[in-house]
């Protein structure tokens, strides 16, 4: 499925500068700079642009903030996240008075659950994983005649990532390759979309964990693939069932793939903590994951990834850090 380079067809920049106007902007002008001690520690010139620092520690709340200030109507909303994306929905509906309901695995983080509670969400915990709850709540949604919205499908999920790239290429320098976290393809496809437009000599690498491959296989196949299990801690971007038009979003977008290993996941939080002094979670540093595995492919090059989200428990941040 990989293309010539040329835009995401759903994808219109005009629509990601409306975006960037109108979304709260306690998520917007994120910090992005090169990370010397991190660069070093991996062998390459590294840009963060780090989406941990707002409300909801995820880049999630722009595309959430801007689908919801986008509905029609002010009925109330079914959706379903791992985590952070139920967060920033129930964030962004809470300043308009908007009932939210937020499906998530019976086993999801419990720090995020907590979250989206305290932000007035109801919380239905449903099934092992991800796409259990999903395909519960979209069961649920048709049933009662109610709106589902769906992270990586809604395009205004994409237009509210694709932000991050319009801030980012107001910089100095921009980064040779972006090495950008695949889950359902709202991170991607947005970031990747904008990227392609307009700065097409950038390289957009997708990269996910070994344990949840299911877009990159699919990628890979020109076809949806889907997988019976997930074997990762990346929980935000464990998919086991692809959104087929998050891949068509894909072609073109895609230059490269790369599977990372729960070993070089650990190894990558660790050192975004020691050298930034700040929390990843597994989802986060699979860009950095990616540098250890293949520092020589990389080496020479000036290398950017986003710190997508940095929601860990206690309990975790113990264990992985």
């Amino acid at each position: 499925m990989s293309g010539t380079g040329a835009m995401a067809p759903r994808l219109s920049v005009d629509r990601v500068v409306l975006a960037a106007e109108a979304i709260d902007p306690v998520f917007t002008h994120s910090p992005q700079f090169e990370c010397e001690p991190l660069g070093d520690a991996v062998g390459v010139r590294l840009a963060l642009k780090v989406e941990t620092v707002n409300p909801i520690r995820s880049f999630k709340g722009r595309g959430a903030d801007w689908l919801v200030s986008q509905l029609a109507s002010h009925d109330p909303v079914i959706c379903a996240s791992a985590g952070n994306f139920g967060q920033a929905v129930a964030y962004a509906a809470r300043r308009r008075g908007l009932e939210v309901t937020v499906y998530a695995a019976v086993r999801a983080n419990p720090l995020k659950l907590d979250r989206m509670r305290r932000l007035g969400a109801r919380v239905v915990l449903h099934g092992d994983d991800f796409d259990a709850a999903k395909h519960e709540a979209r069961r649920v949604a048709a049933e009662q005649g109610r709106r589902f919205i769906e992270d990586g499908l809604d395009v205004e999920t994409l237009e509210g990532a694709g932000t991050i790239a319009l801030e980012w290429l107001g910089a100095r320098e921009f980064p040779d390759v972006l090495l950008i976290a695949l889950g359902n393809g709202a991170l991607f496809n947005g970031l990747a979309g904008v990227v392609k437009a307009k700065h097409a000599g950038t390289r957009t690498i997708a990269v996910q964990a070994a344990g949840a491959p299911a877009m990159v296989d699919s990628w890979r196949a020109g076809r949806v693939i889907e997988h019976p299990e997930l074997h990762t801690i990346a929980d935000g971007i464990g998919v086991r069932v692809p959104i087929p038009q998050a891949l068509d979003d894909l072609r073109g977008l895609v230059d490269d793939a790369i599977l990372v290993s729960e070993e070089s996941i650990h190894h990558a939080m660790r050192l975004i903590h020691r050298h930034t002094g700040l929390v990843a979670e597994p989802s986060a540093a699979v860009g950095v994951a990616a540098l250890i595995e293949h520092d020589a492919v990389f080496r020479g090059q000036f290398v950017g990834t986003v710190l997508c989200g940095g929601n860990l428990t206690p309990e975790q941040m113990k264990e992985w850090l």
